[in-house]
């Protein structure tokens, strides 16, 4: 005779089975579905900042300790006196997400002599890696960007004693290219951006353009 008590577990246990493996794919596809949400939501909030455009209309900054600054669109401004050096950049915001500068950093002063164009080029490409964020500099007050429009960072060096200052002062003078490295992120302080910028000198004043681009919280457009 036929083992009812056997069967009956065996039974039992084959839709326990069945019922796990039915719950496990349930779990999977709705923790796939809410991944996949999650990053649609994270994209419809994500700045991505460039260069202007040259038909966009031109800005008038001013810094706190009265000095003001024209920029053209497409452009930029880099202006050195006996006591400081003054930086603004014409920005669009490319991406979804209201954009919230963050902190900076001014580097890679461009040499003179025929190296100038090697080591220009490898420092723009960035190809160790984004930089360190402790190297930035923190703003001294918010700026932001609107999604699809036009916007502006603005920064300074006053510090006599900081390095950067003679740096820059010397690239003002000669008309020597530099890199610019902007850190922001969306409007709740999250996907944290570095987008570098490459500081032009030209006939009319200076030029910039985006060069690279780097997400610190999510991998990279490339």
């Amino acid at each position: 005779m036929a083992d009812w008590a056997t069967i009956s577990s065996l039974a039992t246990a084959g839709g326990t089975l069945v019922l796990a493996t039915a719950t496990y794919a349930s779990v999977r596809s709705a923790n796939r579905s809410a991944r996949v949400a999650e990053i649609a939501l994270q994209e419809q909030r994500r700045p991505v900042l460039v260069h202007s455009r040259s038909d966009d209309l031109g800005q008038r900054i001013g810094f706190v300790d009265g000095r003001w600054v024209n920029i053209p669109g497409g452009g930029a401004a880099v202006e050195a006196t006996s006591d400081a050096v003054y930086l603004a950049l014409s920005l669009r915001n490319v991406g979804a997400g209201l954009a919230v500068l963050q902190a900076w950093q001014a580097h890679s002063v461009a040499p003179a002599g025929p190296e100038s164009a090697a080591r220009w080029r490898e420092s723009v490409q960035g190809d160790r890696g984004p930089p360190d964020v402790e190297d930035f500099r923190p703003l001294t007050r918010d700026q932001y960007i609107a999604p699809g429009d036009i916007g502006v960072w603005q920064g300074a060096v006053r510090d006599p004693d900081d390095p950067l200052l003679a740096a820059l002062t010397a690239a003002t003078a000669d008309g020597r290219r530099f890199l610019l490295d902007l850190l922001y992120t969306d409007q709740v302080g999250g996907q944290r951006t570095i987008s570098r910028f490459g500081m032009l000198p030209g006939d009319d004043g200076w030029l910039t353009a985006a060069a690279r681009h780097w997400y610190l919280d999510a991998p990279a457009p490339r």
